[in-house]
This record gives C-alpha cells, sequence and structure tokens, in this order.
C-alpha cells in the first residue's frame, strides 16, 4: 500500500511552517502519521523543491500542462490517481486503501 502526494510549492516538504499554517495541511500532516503508522508507504513531492519529480511521472505533467497548477495535490493511491484539487480526508484514504481507520490519530499541532 503506497500514497504518493505531489504537492503545489511550499516553503517546506509539509507546509507545516510559517506564521499562518493552513488546518488543512496540518490535517493532511495527521492523517499521514497515522497511515504510517498502519503500514502504509507514503511519498511526497513538493513543486518548489522537486520539480524534476512532477516531469519524470508522465501523469502529474500532464495534468500540468492541461490544468495548471490548480490541479494540484495529486493525489495516487497504489500508483492511481485518486484526488486531484484538494486533500482527502483520513477516512477517504483509508476508504481507498481498504483499511480501518484507527481510533486515535496521532496529534502533531493544533491549528487556532
Amino acid at each position: 500500500m503506497n500514497i504518493e502526494i505531489y504537492d503545489p510549492a511550499m516553503c517546506c516538504s509539509t507546509g507545516l511552517c510559517g506564521p499562518a499554517i493552513d488546518p488543512v495541511l496540518v490535517r493532511m500532516n495527521d492523517a499521514l502519521l497515522a497511515l504510517k503508522k498502519q503500514g502504509v508507504e507514503i511519498e511526497r513531492f513538493n513543486l518548489a523543491q522537486q520539480t524534476q519529480a512532477f516531469m519524470m511521472n508522465k501523469t502529474v505533467a500532464g495534468l500540468l500542462h492541461k490544468n495548471g497548477k490548480k490541479i494540484l495535490p495529486v493525489i495516487f493511491v497504489n500508483g492511481e490517481v485518486f484526488m486531484t484539487g484538494r486533500y482527502p480526508s483520513y477516512e477517504e484514504l483509508c476508504e481507498v486503501l481498504g483499511i480501518e481507520p484507527l481510533k486515535q490519530q496521532p496529534i502533531t499541532l493544533t491549528a487556532r
């Protein structure tokens, strides 16, 4: 089981930096931590720092060429495009992976 995330350009690999942290990115990071605990392999690629990875993936390169950066993030689950344009919830990822959500997810930060 694996997930690949092609993120829009962010200041760091998770987007959890700077003075105003996006709560969507906090939830995504928490979901990914929980999924890692459940044995899911996760790779993330940041457009600002890993442009080559975007161009080497023909599907991502094609989506970007056709739709522009608004298509990001692009989420792959087990090698297939699962979602584009927004981050999925932990529950959505568990459902597509066919695994049960943890009763209590790991907590990294609380955005307020």
